[in-house]
């Protein structure tokens, strides 16, 4: 532990996770914080007796770990969520959520629907988002405001969105976005073709080189389905992986979402460009696109972290959800208990989600230098004693609603399980008002 000068905040009296390689739980621990960023981590105790500098949160019967990172979501579908349950991905999208999308996500709704996700995510101890959706410019202004953390952009397709006409208007409305946001201390602007079976290869092509100009990251939707996989086979005579990596689009930079059909090959090639990986498995189970070969990717050196996706999908946006079923999912897939251990599904949840993302320099561990993003998950009630060990705790007792505190860059967003930036209320009554048209 380092000398902290002076701190602004002291999260202290937990059970301190950093999430850094080898490093042991520091029990009765603290996270001292100046300036949205920890200056010093270590015994509480020590902390404390350099005097009081500032306010101390209370952290006892916590656990204190990096926050969640959510590295695939379409923020304001959780308008949507239950429209369509229970299809598979290509009917969903075509017959229920595109048309009402079309018909009903205007501005209003997408700021409605991104506060709503905002506030669910940040009770749930999500602390750094993603979003790949229409309107991005309301997108970054809500989760700004909230004071969450977030990769966004503007969706493109090759054909109208319920905010653009094409895809020239969309490449438009991410040039803005990404000058507007480049050096915003909380919003990563990003561009996000869709998928490669519906973007072209011209728009595929601007698209990565957008995102080179400004090096930004760029989010797809790739291999998701056998459909989508199949398709490209027929049509290109690739795999969906190699045509988009045949196109340039391919790259450290870029967040490729699902990968569920992804073959050893495929899988090499994501490994040496250094794509990270979203991996989504309530998503995919829930639409039946099938189980990613995550611990096969894990293996070869892939960057994989953990998404939500939308919660039209989901359906929430609960990612210690995702986080426990990805543990038991690939045990009971391959028939090995070990796979996926405790700590791996912990690791794709923060750190290995923030390299997934290109944040890794920032935030994902809990360390001196790093931005202050961290959570305090209770670990009192009646399901969560004993603790024997933090990690596996975490993964396969602790629960969303056991998230106390929920810091951002050194700002207190939730505390005591409140709601800090939103009013809850007022975001659950607003979403309520716009969802009643949609269902009628």
């Amino acid at each position: 532990m380092s000398y902290a000068p002076s701190w602004d905040l002291l999260v202290c009296g937990g059970t301190v996770l950093t999430m850094e390689d080898g490093a042991r739980p520091i029990s009765n621990g603290a996270v001292a914080i100046a300036g949205g960023k920890i200056i010093a981590v270590g015994p509480a105790e020590e902390l404390l007796d350099q005097g009081p500098q500032g306010d101390v949160l209370d952290a006892s019967g916590c656990i204190i770990i990096p926050g969640f990172v959510n590295t695939h979501s379409h923020l304001a579908m959780t308008l949507l969520r239950g429209l369509a349950d229970d299809l598979p991905l290509k009917e969903w999208l075509e017959k229920h959520i595109w048309p009402a999308e079309k018909e009903h996500m205007n501005r209003e709704a997408v700021r409605a629907g991104t506060a709503l996700a905002a506030a669910e995510q940040l009770l749930a101890g999500v602390t750094t988002t993603t979003d790949m959706y229409f309107f991005d410019d309301e997108v970054a202004s809500v989760l700004a405001e909230a004071g969450m953390r977030a990769v966004v952009a503007e969706s493109l397709l090759d054909f109208p969105t319920p905010r653009c006409s094409g895809p020239d208007e969309m490449i438009e409305r991410q040039r803005e976005l990404i000058e507007a946001y480049r050096d915003h201390p909380l919003i990563t602007p990003s561009v996000a073709p869709h998928s490669p079976y519906t973007v072209g290869a011209a728009s595929l092509a601007r698209e990565a080189d957008l995102a080179e100009e400004y090096g930004v990251p760029l989010q797809i939707h790739l291999s998701e389905t056998r459909w989508e996989v199949n398709k490209l086979l027929e049509e290109k005579g690739v795999s969906p992986v190699r045509y988009l990596a045949d196109l340039g689009v391919l790259s450290d930079h870029t967040i490729a979402a699902h990968c569920v059909h992804v073959s050893p090959d495929d899988i090499a090639l994501l490994a040496e460009l250094e794509v990270g990986v979203a991996h989504n498995p309530i998503s995919n189970l829930k639409l039946a696109s099938g189980i990613a070969p995550v611990p096969a990717m894990l293996e070869a050196g892939v960057k994989v972290g953990l998404g939500t996706d939308g919660a039209a999908s989901n359906n929430t946006l609960d990612l210690m959800r995702d986080m426990q079923t990805a543990a038991l999912l690939h045990k009971g897939a391959s028939g090995q208990p070990t796979v996926i251990p405790a700590i791996e599904a912990l690791h794709m949840a923060t750190t290995g989600g923030a390299a997934v993302l290109g944040l890794d320099d920032r935030i994902g561990v809990l360390r001196e230098g790093m931005e202050a993003d961290l959570i305090c998950i209770d670990v009192t009630g009646p399901h969560a004693t004993p603790v024997f060990d933090p990690a596996s705790h975490l993964v396969y007792a602790a629960r969303s609603a056991d998230v106390r505190h929920t810091i951002v860059r050194g700002k207190v967003l939730v505390k005591d399980r409140e709601l800090q930036t939103i009013d809850r209320a007022e975001t659950i009554a607003h979403a309520t008002e716009i969802t009643a048209k949609i269902g009628s």
